[in-house]
């Protein structure tokens, strides 16, 4: 009979003891990207005799198949003295050996909840939703139901992605609530860990569109700082331009149409941390319009005239939230190997808020303002 082994305090092994990824995300938080949390650590007695990996995790952990072992090896999620080691890999004495999964444990019981989804993609091993400004994305403080998370229980009912009632449903990236547009979502374990991978590894494509405060004097640029929880508010994020601090960042942009007080970009996101575009753009002086965390839900530019402030209210009240949508996502399909690649239209608040700033800046054009 084995030696007794060391492990670390899990409830059924599936404690998120603390994020070891460099590019990882933070359960908490709203936009961010695949990381990897350890799920389970032990380290092996001295006395252990020689044992297939995947054999002494799945008698050591209880409620996790052999199968997703085996997945988890295959991802490069199991470190055994901090290298990924494959299925076939004999445990040895002393060995430290810990699981490291693409998302958070499960804080609290989920059920599924008929909720429509708007699902512009879908096949055998995967599925493209276009969420809706609004809709929580994962489950939260205060936040338990209603979320994506939610309706992607109900809609893969009977997938192994769910079986097991974790709170993830497939999900390996997120946006916030009040952003809306592209999230790609794994039917299975397999595909799950693939497409984290790509994330971890920022071989995804995300291309966002954004209304911003104010021009620029480029029409494309790139935004490097590091992003990080700010040291005043812990609600927002905060650039750390010596790079002292935050993980680092990096945004593309590129001028779609100039409207003079305020501009429509798209931004390619070559990282994904949280708030990343709306921080990045705010430290840049180009907050996003409407964006009541960061200061876009001011006027920040344009004139003293009445007329010109009924109307930016009146464009706050057309868009209530901050004017940023998920356009378009691109990938290499985890089971064809084919680059695929999605897109979703602006939702009708986006195209609402636009055709204002259409019409008053030709408008001034024909007044001679500018």
């Amino acid at each position: 009979m084995n030696e007794p082994i060391h492990t670390t305090p899990t409830d059924d092994a599936l404690l998120r003891v603390r994020d070891i990824a460099p590019e990882g995300f933070d359960p908490a938080e709203d936009e961010e990207e695949a990381g990897l949390y350890e799920h389970f650590a032990v380290t092996a007695d001295k006395g252990q005799t020689p044992m297939r990996l995947d054999k002494f995790l799945t008698v050591r952990m209880e409620h996790c198949s052999r199968n997703r072992i085996q997945a988890a090896a295959d991802s490069g999620n199991i470190l055994v003295n901090d290298r990924p080691a494959k299925s076939s890999y004999k445990v040895k004495p002393l060995d430290r050996i810990r699981i490291v999964m693409p998302y958070p444990r499960r804080e609290t019981e989920l059920l599924p909840e008929n909720i429509p989804l708007d699902i512009p993609y879908e096949d055998d091993d995967l599925l493209i939703v276009n969420k809706p400004a609004g809709m929580v994305v994962h489950p939260g403080v205060g936040n338990y139901t209603g979320t994506l998370v939610n309706a992607l229980m109900y809609h893969l009912q009977g997938s192994d992605i769910v079986s097991d009632n974790e709170m993830r449903a497939g999900l390996v990236h997120r946006i916030d609530k009040n952003t809306s547009g592209l999230l790609v979502i794994a039917k299975n374990e397999q595909v799950h860990a693939r497409l984290a991978k790509q994330f971890f590894d920022h071989t995804i494509s995300r291309r966002y569109v954004a209304l911003v405060w104010g021009n620029f004097d480029e029409d494309e640029g790139t935004i490097t700082g590091n992003i990080g929880r700010s040291p005043k508010d812990r609600q927002k994020m905060y650039v750390f331009a010596d790079g002292s601090d935050g993980k680092h960042a990096v945004t593309h942009w590129r001028v779609l149409k100039r409207y003079g007080y305020v501009t429509l970009i798209e931004c390619r996101l070559e990282t994904g941390r949280t708030h990343q575009i709306r921080v990045h753009m705010s430290w840049q002086g180009h907050p996003l319009f409407n964006d009541e965390r960061y200061g876009g839900d001011r006027i920040l530019k344009g004139t003293t005239f009445a007329k010109y402030r009924q109307f930016v209210e009146n464009c706050f009240a057309v868009m209530p939230r901050h004017a940023l949508h998920a356009r378009s996502l691109g990938f290499e399909h985890p089971v064809t190997h084919r680059e695929v690649s999605f897109e979703s239209e602006l939702p009708a608040d986006f195209r609402a808020l636009l055709d204002k700033w259409d019409t008053y800046t030709a408008a001034s054009k024909e007044l001679g303002e500018e």
